[in-house]
């Protein structure tokens, strides 16, 4: 059924999740705080462009958000220009931006002052996955609402999963990030490892991806890392904030995050580098510059 929607934030992103959900027949507005972004996005789709969130949520059935962080959020969200300006009760707002579970559970609580139902639902995939449609969305929210969006939601992903309350999507996207950061200094240091020995690379992981130790990272990322090449996916600077996100959440519930916390300040060494920019699998150029030393 085709919907009316609003899509706030076209980066990396929201770009590509924005045009599925027009390729799927939704009557989609966009809103992107650089103008010329949003333009580009509608002379390439069928859609219109707002010049502020309260224009583009306007009259939308559901309003995604796509965004940097829990201020970005709070900006499109908030005020006279906010989308909140403007939805209409029992409407839907949909937050696909990794941010804290608290960010989430304060913006579903001023929602539900107006009688609109609010899903945290950041997504894993990265630019690859978005612009392929094939995202994995982790929700947290009420079941019903979460049943009435998940269609709307395929348009761009392959898997969605209700996790619990709201602030629940967040929380396993905490998880997820904690897993990645291990694996990635892994395959880091077996790389590393593999160099020194003067071992071929490709060989290599040929071998080992097909047991135990294969991984999406090894996957997808080992001829970029062997050759030095850092410009694929999720940048470093990200990578720090979720982390950092993620540590955070860690105080509040007791967990404990030693490899999170050494893997944060690894991508800290990145950045120093200049590599912020670089994608998360950078952590063997920090090896290898702490090798040549």
């Amino acid at each position: 059924m085709s919907m009316k929607v609003a899509f706030i934030g076209l980066g990396v992103m929201g770009y590509p999740m924005a045009g599925h959900l027009a390729k799927a027949g939704h009557s989609v507005c966009v809103y992107n705080r650089t103008q010329a972004k949003a333009q580009t996005w509608t002379a390439e789709h069928s859609g219109s462009l707002a010049s502020t969130p309260r224009e583009a949520a306007s009259n939308a059935d559901i309003v995604f958000m796509c965004v940097g962080n829990d201020d970005d959020l709070r900006s499109v969200v908030y005020g006279d220009d906010g989308v909140l300006a403007s939805m209409l009760p029992h409407t839907v707002l949909v937050d696909h931006t990794t941010t804290s579970a608290e960010v989430a559970r304060e913006v579903a609580a001023k929602a539900a002052l107006q009688n609109i139902d609010f899903i945290d639902a950041p997504v894993s995939g990265g630019q690859a996955g978005a612009e392929n449609g094939v995202l994995t969305v982790m929700a947290g929210g009420n079941e019903a609402v979460f049943a009435k969006v998940q269609p709307v939601m395929a348009a761009f992903s392959r898997f969605s999963q209700l996790l619990g309350g709201v602030g629940s999507g967040q929380l396993c996207k905490m998880v997820n990030q904690i897993c990645i950061a291990g694996v990635v200094q892994g395959l880091a240091e077996g790389l590393h490892f593999a160099k020194q020995a003067g071992l071929d690379g490709e060989k290599v992981i040929e071998t080992i991806s097909k047991g135990a130790a294969g991984s999406w990272q090894m996957e997808n990322r080992y001829k970029t890392m062997w050759a030095g090449e850092y410009e694929f996916g999720f940048a470093v600077d990200w990578m720090r904030k979720d982390l950092g996100i993620a540590l955070d959440e860690a105080k509040n519930n007791g967990a404990t995050l030693p490899m999170t916390a050494t893997v944060d300040q690894y991508y800290a060494d990145v950045q120093a580098l200049g590599g912020g920019r670089y994608d998360t699998s950078s952590l063997l150029a920090r090896i290898e510059a702490l090798h040549k030393k």
